[in-house]
């Protein structure tokens, strides 16, 4: 399995703090049948920065460390950018890091409470660079709660999404986890993923979210999340179905 959203790069942001709690978080990645890791340490959210010459040596430093503790897991690089306006501008400058470095998808995070008015504008000019957003967690954000259209028409204009497992199974509480499913139902995500940032609180709960996934969707729907990771750092096009509205339910609203 493929885990393509985690903070497991130690002291760089609210993830791992040390070089034994990335062996850890690598440890229980292993335990759930993760190989494969893509560090995203948070770039341009108000409290760390972290751009790509930072997050190079730090990855390649992480692996000799697993190859050394004979922990049998890649980690690739990657970023959690929170949208700015300007985040085209520091691509073009090599801050931005696309994730697996070489592929064209480029993690883009909203304010939690909120999505910039300028969000749909950007995206749409980020890919017509040659990049693919892919909104991460749009089931915690308070705006995409209310107001799911929002989503839609995101995901109808070429952006993908990536949902949190620990959202779909219920850490995140009940309206969260509704929201979740129905994302799915809707068609308007293409990965799970962790967002683990330790072993305690925040972990990685893919085994368990694709369980469950398998037992309310059926495993096609595994196998379409799993072969999305594949694709997307490989660099490849990911598998979209049409996306369709969420009827907004009333209890939505309170988030």
């Amino acid at each position: 399995m493929i885990d393509i959203h985690s903070h497991i790069l130690p002291g760089i942001d609210d993830g791992a703090k040390t070089i034994h709690d990335s062996v850890d978080m690598a440890k229980q990645a292993v335990s759930e049948g993760i190989h494969t890791i893509i560090a995203t340490p948070h770039h341009r959210n108000g409290k760390y920065d972290n751009v790509m010459s930072d997050i190079l040596p730090l990855v390649e430093s992480v692996n000799e460390t697993l190859k050394r503790e004979n922990i049998n897991l890649t980690v690739l690089p990657g970023q959690e950018c929170r949208i700015y306006g300007e985040i085209l501008e520091d691509y073009q400058k090599g801050d931005i890091l696309p994730l697996n470095q070489t592929s064209q998808y480029l993690f883009i995070e909203f304010p939690s409470s909120s999505v910039p008015r300028y969000a749909e504008r950007l995206l749409y000019e980020i890919q017509v660079e040659g990049l693919s957003p892919v909104i991460v967690h749009p089931e915690r954000n308070a705006e995409l709660i209310e107001r799911p259209d929002k989503l839609y028409k995101l995901v109808k204009n070429g952006a993908a999404t990536q949902l949190t497992a620990s959202s779909l199974i219920g850490y995140f509480g009940k309206n969260i986890q509704k929201f979740s499913q129905q994302i799915i139902e809707a068609n308007l995500t293409h990965f799970i993923a962790s967002d683990a940032h330790n072993i305690h609180n925040r972990t990685f709960k893919m085994e368990e979210a694709m369980n469950y996934i398998e037992k309310k969707y059926g495993i096609d729907m595994v196998y379409y999340f799993t072969e999305n990771a594949e694709m997307l750092i490989e660099g490849k096009t990911i598998y979209k179905e049409i996306p369709e509205m969420i009827k907004k339910k009333k209890f939505l609203g309170i988030f």
